[in-house]
């Protein structure tokens, strides 16, 4: 059949153009693929944290190694490679970092323990030490995290008006895994690599 039939109408039609047939959709990608994967230095240190498909590539390209893998697998034309949770760099990176971690409502979560430091209880909200109708800042040593009940209670008042004392005093956390904490939740199977407890939940 030649060009000009294909292109010809049938007799009686309109004329008019159909449109492409759409095909299948393209199938979503395994979620496991799409799950995060905590990155290691090629000296155990966190240095970020990537999608499991962009580990998976960094595996199969030998720039990295899994340290630790789940049950899930991914299985291309050759090979199956089990999907990491975590994976170190075959070689050492040298990567400049913030002078200090950033102030967030999860980051001081994590390094309070997800509990009021006022009574001991499950911290739901944080609460600035010095109040901020009273000149206190928003800074690292001066939010801490509380319950909802203790919170409301201190309102806008001192500790030593309310004859209340902290535990410790409150700063900036410091060490390479705290990059990590504020802006995601962290996995529990990275806890032994970020130096943190098993019960604590960014």
């Amino acid at each position: 059949m030649s060009i000009t039939a294909l292109g010809s109408s049938a007799p009686g039609s309109t004329g008019a153009r159909r449109g492409p047939v759409p095909g299948p959709p393209a199938p979503a990608p395994a979620s496991s693929t799409t799950a995060a994967t905590l990155l290691l230095n090629a000296t155990y240190e966190p240095l970020c944290v990537v999608s499991s498909r962009r580990a998976i590539v960094l595996v199969l390209a030998a720039k990295a190694e899994a340290v630790d893998v789940t049950d899930d697998e991914v299985h291309a034309e050759r090979v199956t490679v089990a999907v990491p949770v975590v994976v170190r760099l075959t070689r050492y990176v040298r990567v400049p970092y913030p002078v200090q971690v950033p102030l967030s409502r999860r980051a001081v979560f994590t390094r309070d323990g997800s509990t009021c430091v006022y009574c001991g209880g499950s911290a739901t909200s944080i609460d600035h030490v010095v109040p901020r109708s009273r000149g206190g800042t928003h800074t690292w040593d001066n939010v801490v995290a509380a319950c909802r009940r203790c919170n409301h209670t201190k309102a806008d008042r001192s500790l030593a008006e309310m004859g209340w004392s902290l535990p410790h005093p409150p700063g900036a956390p410091s060490g390479a895994a705290w990059r990590l904490l504020g802006h995601r939740t962290v996995d529990p199977r990275w806890h032994e690599w970020l130096g943190m407890p098993d019960s604590v939940s960014a």
